[in-house]
């Protein structure tokens, strides 16, 4: 492959995301390079639009659009009484997508004693004022069956003592190190539906 600055800082951008090496990034740039007029000028724009429009939320960590405010925690139409925490965002999406579970959702945004995370960086010092805030019912612990989510999970168990909240974490179906994302739609509909109990104060 000839050496143009612009393709090599291409494939190495497209390296860095999940599941894609240099192999894959070539192949990728390649397609994108024989496809000018149908893939890379309307994938520019939306990525542009993307970039300048779309953030986390601050408050529960999902995405939103600065322009419409965020649909999971400032949701007017429906009010529920659960909070279902995950890792990260893919969580989210497989979750809604299984349709198992009806209620807000809170993104950490990783695990505490993940590569370069402080447990400061995660969003649970605003799920505990969330809690409070919304008077939550019961808080859905959905983190990954991993070393890491488990420490998680135990974190936030005790850092949401003190509230009258009915705290619960999916069975323990699931397999050991895994993680929700993968789960097909089975598994998790038993994780949830056969969820146990951790603390109740109510």
């Amino acid at each position: 492959m000839q050496n143009i600055s612009e393709i090599d800082e291409l494939i190495k951008l497209i390296s860095k995301l999940p599941g894609l090496g240099p192999k894959s990034a070539k192949r990728i740039v390649l397609k994108l390079i024989n496809n000018r007029d149908e893939i890379i000028r309307p994938m520019a724009n939306t990525l542009a639009k993307v970039y300048k429009n779309i953030t986390r939320c601050s408050s529960c960590g999902s995405i939103k659009s600065n322009t419409e405010g965020c649909t999971n925690c400032e949701n007017t139409l429906e009010k529920f009484n659960k909070i279902c925490v995950v890792e990260d965002i893919a969580d989210q999406w497989s979750i809604e997508n299984s349709n198992i579970y009806k209620g807000y959702f809170h993104i950490l945004g990783g695990t505490i004693a993940s590569a370069g995370q402080r447990k400061e960086d995660l969003l649970i010092n605003s799920l505990v004022e969330r809690v409070s805030k919304d008077k939550i019912d019961e808080v859905i612990l959905a983190t990954s069956a991993t070393v890491e989510g488990q420490t998680t999970a135990y974190y936030i168990q005790d850092s949401l003592k003190h509230l009258k909240v009915k705290i619960t974490k999916l069975a323990q179906g699931l397999p050991v190190g895994g993680e929700i994302e993968s789960l097909d739609d089975g598994t998790l509909f038993s994780a949830f539906k056969n969820r146990s109990n951790l603390k109740s104060n109510s």
